[in-house]
C-alpha cells in the first residue's frame, strides 16, 4: 500500500537523516578504494584493506610503497575519515537516546498494521464520546482505528483491539491512512458540526458503501450531515436530555434497557443479524427455525429488506435472505445465531 504524501514527508527527515548517517562511511570506504586503486594501481582488496586500517587509525604498516600523491590523500583520507566517523557515531547516538529511531520504528510498525486492517472500525475524535465509543469497540472485540489531531490526548491510549493515529480526521490522506476504503464503518465525533460535517463528506467520497454514523450539536445540524451522507446521525443532548426524563418517568424500562445492551450483562443482550443467503434460515419460518426452542433466543423484531419492522412476529413469519433479525438472550446463544444467519452453522 503506498504512503500518503502528508506521512512520506513527516517520515522522510528524521529517516532521510538516519540513511545519510549510514552512508556516509560507506561512501568514505568506496572513495579510498578507488583512490588508491587509480592513484597507485593496487588491487581492490589491497586497496579495501588499506582504506580500513587508514580509517581505524590502527597504526599498521603500508602494505605497499606509497607515492607522494599516495600519501597525501592518505592525510586527507585519514582526516575526513575520522571526522566523518566521530559525526555518525554521535548521531546514531543521539538518534538513539533522544528516541528517534524508536519513533520511526514505531511509525513503520503501525503503518504495517494499519494496512492489515479489513473490515474495521474507524473513530474520529478522541474526545469524552471518542472514549466512551471506542471502549464500546475495544470491549466488543472490533478492530478500530482512532483520528486524533491532538496527540497528547493519545497518549494514554491504551484500548485492546485499538490502534491510535494522530492527525487530522478532515484529510483525505489521514482518512486513507485509516484504511477507508477497507472500513466497515466509520464514527465522527469531532468537537464541531463543521469538522464532523466535513469528515462525513470526505468519507462518503472516498468510499460510497460505508456506514458512518455522525455525532451533531446544533439544531438543524442532523438534515445537513444526512445530505452530507451519513447514515445515522445522533445528538448527545437530545438523547441524554430524552434519558433522564425516561428515568423518572419509566425507571424499570430504563433499568431494563440498560440491562439488555451493556456488554457487561452477559446473562442478558440484544444483538442483530442478518439472515445470509446460504443460511438455513433463509426460507423458514419463525417456528420451523426453532430458535426460541433450540437456541433459547427471543425475536423481539424482524427488518425486512425493504426496511420495514415486524415487532413481535408471529410464529409463521417468513424470514428471508437480508433480513435482519433483532434477538435478545444470553451471550453464547446470540453467538450462535449470528453464526446461524451468517452460513457459518448448520441449523441441525
Amino acid at each position: 500500500m503506498a504512503l500518503p504524501a502528508t506521512f512520506r514527508t513527516a517520515l522522510a527527515l528524521p529517516l532521510r537523516r538516519l540513511m545519510v548517517m549510514v552512508l556516509l562511511p560507506v561512501v568514505v570506504v568506496i572513495l579510498g578504494i578507488f583512490g588508491y586503486h587509480f592513484i597507485e594501481g593496487w588491487s581492490y582488496f589491497d586497496s579495501l584493506y588499506m582504506t580500513v586500517i587508514t580509517l581505524t587509525t590502527v597504526g599498521y604498516a603500508e602494505i605497499h610503497e606509497l607515492s607522494n600523491a599516495g600519501r597525501v590523500f592518505t592525510m586527507f583520507l585519514c582526516l575526513g575519515g575520522v571526522f566523518i566517523l566521530f559525526y555518525t557515531a554521535t548521531e546514531l547516538v543521539r538518534a538513539v537516546v533522544s528516541g528517534e529511531v524508536r519513533v520511526i520504528l514505531g511509525r513503520q510498525k503501525m503503518e504495517r498494521s494499519l494496512a492489515q486492517l479489513r473490515n474495521h472500525l474507524i473513530v474520529c475524535g478522541y474526545g469524552r464520546m471518542g472514549r466512551l465509543v471506542c471502549q464500546e469497540f475495544a470491549r466488543e472485540g472490533r478492530s478500530f482505528v482512532t483520528i486524533e489531531r491532538q496527540g497528547e490526548s493519545l497518549e494514554d491510549f491504551q484500548l485492546p483491539h485499538g490502534l491510535p493515529l494522530h492527525g487530522d480526521a478532515t484529510s483525505d490522506d489521514i482518512l486513507k491512512r485509516a484504511g477507508i476504503d477497507r472500513a466497515r464503518a466509520l464514527v465522527t465525533v469531532a468537537g464541531s458540526d463543521a469538522d464532523n460535517l466535513y469528515i462525513t463528506m470526505s468519507a462518503r467520497l472516498l468510499n460510497d458503501r460505508l456506514f458512518i454514523v455522525a455525532r451533531a450539536e446544533e439544531p438543524g445540524s442532523d438534515q445537513k450531515l444526512l445530505r452530507a451522507g451519513a447514515n445515522r446521525v445522533v445528538s448527545p443532548y437530545q438523547i441524554g436530555g430524552s434519558r433522564v426524563a425516561q428515568a423518572v418517568l419509566r425507571p424499570t424500562v430504563v433499568d431494563f434497557i440498560e440491562l439488555a445492551t451493556r456488554i457487561e450483562h452477559s446473562h442478558l443482550q440484544i444483538e442483530e443479524a442478518q439472515i445470509a443467503p446460504k443460511s438455513s434460515l433463509a426460507g423458514a419460518t419463525l417456528k420451523d427455525s426453532r430458535l426460541r426452542q433450540d437456541l433459547g433466543v427471543i425475536i423481539v423484531t424482524i427488518k425486512k429488506a425493504s426496511g420495514q419492522m415486524v415487532f413481535n412476529p408471529p410464529h409463521d413469519a417468513s424470514l428471508e435472505a437480508g433480513d435482519i433479525l433483532i434477538a435478545m438472550g444470553e451471550r453464547q446463544h446470540l453467538d450462535r445465531l449470528e453464526a446461524l444467519a451468517s452460513g457459518q452453522e448448520s441449523g441441525k
